[in-house]
């Protein structure tokens, strides 16, 4: 865990903890600060559009709040995964049958994970985009029952997890797998670039 009394580099505008232990994986001091918005899709929005659309609106909805608190202005990050078949967006799921009946959609077939990341501080703003290849082995009623008592499935897009109990599932990714965790690490450095924002190679 990052040391609270040790000075941000970043704000994250997320509660995921699985973000924060990918940016203390490449050695980005950050804070969480609160971003709430809606997550609906508009009318017609491609779900790449939609993703990318609430990265930035998270990100700006945490850059308010770090100026509403009087923090120390800095950049802020923000994330937003959906999973993707057939062009239909799947969320985290809202109880055991929603969850059963996405993980049934995915059984046997390829999906999309889609993640989006956007940076913002003061009037810059930058989004990037990955999407992962994912293909799921065919699953049985029984074991997607048993999987949604575990407890894992309820805050994820697409109602599983990669990085646990739900990677028993995955039979092949094609693209980012931590993209496909939530933080997609090769469009996370390429904005702490941009934005001149340190990581591992510049503190260690």
């Amino acid at each position: 865990m990052v040391n609270l009394q040790d000075e941000p580099s970043i704000y994250l505008a997320s509660q995921s903890p699985r973000r924060r232990e990918l940016l203390q994986q490449i050695g980005v001091l950050h804070r969480v600060v609160a971003a709430n918005v809606t997550e609906v899709p508009r009318t017609q929005e491609s779900p790449s559009a939609y993703v990318q659309r609430l990265a930035r609106e998270k990100a700006e909805a945490g850059f308010a709040t770090v100026k509403a608190s009087q923090m120390p202005v800095k950049a802020v990050l923000g994330a937003d995964t959906i999973v993707v078949v057939n062009n239909e967006i799947l969320e985290k799921p809202q109880d055991a049958q929603h969850a059963a009946a996405m993980l049934r959609k995915l059984a046997g077939t390829e999906h999309q994970v889609m993640t989006a990341v956007a940076m913002i501080m003061q009037e810059k703003c930058s989004v990037k985009l990955s999407v992962t290849d994912v293909v799921f082995r065919p699953l049985e009623d029984d074991e997607i029952a048993a999987y949604w008592k575990t407890g894992e499935p309820c805050d994820k897009a697409g109602g599983y997890g990669i990085q646990g109990l739900g990677a028993v599932f995955v039979q092949q990714i094609r693209g980012s797998y931590t993209g496909v965790v939530g933080l997609p690490i090769e469009q996370t450095v390429a904005l702490l670039q941009e934005f001149a924002i340190p990581y591992w190679q510049q503190t260690a």
